[in-house]
């Protein structure tokens, strides 16, 4: 087994000491030294404003400078995250991730960590609806500008789209970490590793699943950008959960512990008419189309993860799922919310996921 290295002597970006908010670290801020968790997240929410207001040339060179510097801090926590984890999962030592860049910066008090959740959503939500208009809008400024001049306005327009789209890649790598490190935690929970200094932190989940019920314009440009299969459908999952019957959302095991409702399961609650009319009497048919194809498409990919090398044939089982049964609960699904309301067309996306779904049993049969 490969051991963590940590040279504690490297320099780092990164000062999450106590006294960060004396006068001479507020000093070395100005002159652009160490960045620490107030310092980061000002950052974030400077990306957030900028993206919805942005205006001038002055204000798009600011906002191209702010996604670089945010892009190279998010690497440098990358880097001393994931072979943490890793090394976490093999000798379950909570210490390395509780001294990790990451948590500490979660950690901190000088955040409100649930407004930071929201404000790394709003910049993924943001930059994806974004790219496509700000790309076509810029490119038609530049044709029309017959101003030698404008070179730097040229290379906004050629530099901007790219660096959000990157920007927009790792920053969902930063949430990714996150939601990573909040489940490592809640083992060490299990087992006891945690101690009072560790503090309490809501998961990261949770958070999400709240802005996105209670802001379903953001949805769809989320579930977008979010395309991690094991994450992106434990989110919809749990979507879901938020509107199913209690009493058909989750078992008890008999430890006492709640077991998470599955995909499949989920799927099997559109098969009652009653449990169906409970659900879309609170979420709207087209957003339970969405989640249900956004679902399915992540199922898919968990399956894909699992071939076997040199293999062709889908990966059968996802949590003891049959994949043929969860095609056919998925026909159904759709079938019992076109039995709602006649009315309703379905969406694009929906369709290819029925076409999915029927090409996945025919082959089957």
């Amino acid at each position: 087994m490969s051991e963590l290295v940590v040279v504690q002597e490297a320099w780092s970006p990164f000062s999450f000491g106590l006294d960060s908010y004396n006068e001479k670290a507020v000093a070395n801020k100005q002159l652009g030294g160490s960045v620490d968790s107030l310092s980061f997240h000002a950052l974030i929410q400077e990306v957030v404003k900028v993206s919805r207001e942005r205006k001038s040339e002055a204000v798009e060179i600011k906002f191209l400078r702010n996604m670089l510097l945010l892009q190279y801090l998010i690497i440098i926590l990358e880097d001393d995250f994931l072979p943490r984890n890793s090394a976490y999962q093999e000798n379950m030592n909570w210490t390395l991730l509780r001294e990790s860049l990451l948590n500490m910066l979660l950690g901190s008090r000088k955040i409100i960590y649930k407004s930071f959740i929201q404000d790394c959503l709003c910049i993924l939500c943001d930059l994806t609806f974004d790219q496509t208009e700000l790309s076509s809008e810029m490119s038609h400024n530049s044709r029309h500008s017959g101003d030698l001049s404008d070179g730097i306005d040229t290379a906004l327009v050629l530099a901007l789209p790219e660096v959000e789209k990157s920007t927009c890649s790792v920053l969902k790598k930063l949430v990714l970490m996150i939601m990573e490190l909040d489940l490592s935690r809640s083992m060490a929970d299990l087992q006891g590793s945690t101690t009072r200094a560790d503090g309490v932190r809501t998961p990261a989940v949770d958070i999400m699943l709240e802005e996105l019920i209670y802001n379903s314009d953001i949805l769809s440009s989320f579930l977008q950008v979010f395309d991690e299969p094991k994450w992106k459908l434990k989110v919809i999952v749990e979507y879901f959960q938020k509107y199913i019957p209690k009493s058909s959302v989750r078992t008890r095991r008999s430890n006492g512990q709640v077991k998470d409702q599955t995909f499949d399961e989920v799927l099997k609650c559109f098969s009652n008419s009653n449990s169906t009319k409970s659900i879309v009497k609170k979420l709207s048919i087209e957003v339970a189309q969405l989640l249900l194809a956004h679902a399915f498409q992540a199922y898919l990919s968990l399956s894909l993860q699992h071939l076997p090398e040199g293999s062709s044939e889908l990966k059968e089982d996802v949590k003891g799922s049959s994949l043929a049964e969860v095609c056919k609960n998925l026909i159904s699904a759709f079938t019992s919310l076109r039995r709602e309301d006649k009315e309703t067309e379905i969406l694009p996306f929906g369709k290819e996921a029925l076409f999915t779904a029927a090409t996945i049993l025919s082959t089957k049969s």
